[in-house]
């Protein structure tokens, strides 16, 4: 693993007024309608005030409409700030950010945005401040609410809508009481039927194939001064509306609400995008030396409970990662019966790999809990805790991840949520956090190959994505064996769990050679090709390095990649494919000029490295 900087997040913020603010006058009522972007290229929020003091957003890119306006507001206990409403007041600033991640699709990170600030107040006086945030990849904006009174600020409802034109295709997928597992739906934004939608919502508003014109909702910036939210949609229209977790959110002081995010572009611009990051706070831990991401061998699917309490089980998987240059172990539930876990950690250490535990939610759900855990486990040497089974978007939960993101920090420990919601910018702001689930992954055993290939565009865009891939010994793989290790280049995860049994991985040695290669972290990544459900062709450098994956869902046929993403010079690229008997490997010289030319099975694909010579 390459040694990374002493201090990998640090944020270098810098803010200009970009304009001059317009003060509070009889002048404000005449404003109905704002623009707000970055300027150049990216898209633009258009706000509306219309005659009754309904407030609106709709989103353009180009001179095209990617939204139409969709209603902005809330109602809290000082009153509705939903309708009649009056502009007060317009302040403009540029956002200019500099920060480097421990985990992600690019490690080093420039923000560049434009960011204008509304305020507005109704009959009674009640104010709503509208922050509005334009980038080059997207569109942010959340609610600033005043303590008017000095007791806090109590929401009882968010009217955010989005408005997504009725035809755009849709990979949506459907939300149930903070559950992220289900399996993506290719519909239309009027076609989904009546339910609760999960962030990230995908649509394409205009076009075909990678070309078009693409919109990813999510949220970021959520902690336990708010709440989770998704989205509400009724069939017929492409409404979709912020539905939140709570009936009643409860603020102990003015209220910044989460930032609702419209990722939009062509297919690559939101596939390499890094919004949800990008409006987040900087990081809360200043030293990140400690922080390593890896590869995780993991015997969960191959053995269960007994596996994990086995310590012999446990010693051939620490064996194994040593033999391949694998920096971790996970042991998962079931370890807690055991009295070896000293002993493990001891053999570990010895051949220099590194032990995470798996914790079930309720074992540390208080804060006596909490540090009596984390205080033993970092007494028997163990480096990361996998956290299960929250299964909640509510406020409450989220102040209980603004606790254990704290101890964890605190004491050194990497985190792998599981049973958990979706990355929010939390790998910014808390980078020990090197993966999170929320994904209808390998765990589930019905994983499809069209559901492997959307995966990249929706899920795996807002953060890292814990598939567990590699779990040959189920028979339950979706995709060919060259498709299956395409997914250690597609699927982007700090901490990779491979699922695979030892002597699945004994059976296949290019799988074997090729994963001893393939970092977990990148320095940047590439969309080469791509259709939602269909195909993914990804390629991610690491160093002088580039590695490709490509999956596919459909007949066999042959992949045409053209490799314009190569630097100048020549280079010696190693493809690992499907052969009549298993995975063969194949080595070409290429420049940047060539096009690669593999033939893949049904759905099949390949995985490759790109070496310069």
């Amino acid at each position: 693993m390459r040694v990374r900087p002493s201090v990998l997040l640090v944020a270098i913020a810098t803010a200009a007024m970009a304009g001059s603010l317009l003060a509070p006058s009889a002048q404000a009522d005449d404003h109905r309608s704002w623009a707000v972007s970055r300027g150049g290229t990216g898209p633009t929020a258009n706000l509306r005030l219309a005659d009754d003091g309904r407030l609106t957003l709709g989103v353009g890119l180009h001179g095209r409409t990617v939204l139409e306006p969709g209603a902005l507001g809330i109602v809290t206990d000082e009153g509705d700030l939903t309708s009649g409403l009056k502009f007060v007041h317009r302040s403009d600033r540029k956002v200019h950010e500099r920060y480097t991640a421990t985990v992600g699709k690019r490690l080093k990170r420039t923000v560049d945005q434009t960011e204008s600030r509304f305020d507005f107040e109704n009959a009674d006086g009640a104010r709503l401040g509208v922050v509005v945030r334009a980038a080059a990849d997207g569109i942010a904006f959340r609610y600033v609410v005043p303590d008017a009174r000095g007791d806090g600020v109590k929401v009882t409802k968010e009217a955010s809508t989005f408005e997504v034109p009725d035809s755009a295709p849709a990979w949506i997928n459907t939300w149930s009481d903070g559950n992220y597992e289900a399996a993506h739906q290719s519909t239309s934004a009027a076609g989904a039927a009546d339910d609760d939608y999960a962030y990230p919502a995908l649509f394409r508003t205009r076009g075909t194939g990678s070309d078009g014109d693409y919109v990813l909702l999510s949220e970021s910036d959520v902690t336990g001064t708010y709440t989770g939210s998704h989205l509400a949609h009724t069939k017929g229209k492409g409404e979709y509306r912020v539905s939140l977790a709570d009936e009643e959110v409860n603020s102990s002081g003015p209220l910044s609400t989460p930032w609702r995010t419209v990722t939009t572009g062509d297919l690559a611009t939101v596939t390499e995008s890094t919004l949800n990051d990008d409006v987040a706070p900087a990081s809360r831990v200043k030293d990140t030396s400690w922080i390593e991401p890896g590869k995780v061998a993991w015997s969960w699917m191959d053995g269960g409970h007994e596996a994990q309490r086995s310590l012999e089980k446990q010693k051939s998987m620490v064996d194994y990662a040593a033999e391949h240059h694998w920096e971790y172990t996970l042991v998962d539930d079931g370890w807690n019966t055991t009295d070896w876990m000293p002993q493990l950690t001891a053999y570990a250490k010895e051949r220099g790999v590194k032990v995470l535990l798996w914790l079930h939610y309720t074992d540390v759900d208080t804060a006596d809990e909490q540090k009596a855990m984390f205080d033993k486990l970092a007494g028997w040497g163990v480096v990361g805790v996998k956290i299960d089974f929250m299964d909640s978007d509510q406020q409450v939960r989220y102040k209980w991840y603004d606790g254990i993101l704290k101890e964890t920090a605190a004491r050194h420990l990497l985190v792998d949520f599981h049973g958990s919601t979706i990355p929010h910018g939390i790998q910014r702001t808390w980078p020990q956090v090197m993966s999170m689930e929320a994904v209808h992954g390998a765990e589930q055993m019905n994983v499809t190959a069209p559901n492997v290939s959307v995966l990249p565009y929706t899920r795996n865009v807002v953060g890292s994505m814990d598939f567990t891939p590699m779990d040959f010994q189920t028979g339950k793989i979706p995709v060919s064996d060259a498709a299956e290790l395409a997914l250690s280049v597609v699927y982007e995860s700090g901490l990779q769990n491979f699922a695979g049994s030892l002597e699945e991985y004994r059976k296949r040695p290019e799988l074997e050679k090729f994963l001893e290669t393939v970092p977990t972290v990148w320095d940047e990544t590439r969309l080469v090709a791509g259709d939602p459900g269909k195909k993914t062709t990804l390629a991610r450098r690491d160093g002088n390095r580039w590695f490709l994956g490509n999956v596919t869902a459909g007949e066999a046929h042959t992949e045409k990649v053209p490799l314009r993403f190569l630097g100048h010079g020549t280079y010696t690229i190693d493809v690992v494919r499907d052969g009549p008997d298993g995975l063969v490997r194949e080595s070409h010289k290429v420049t940047a000029d060539d096009t690669l030319t593999v033939d893949v099975p049904a759905d099949g694909g390949f995985a490759a490295i790109a070496n310069r010579t």
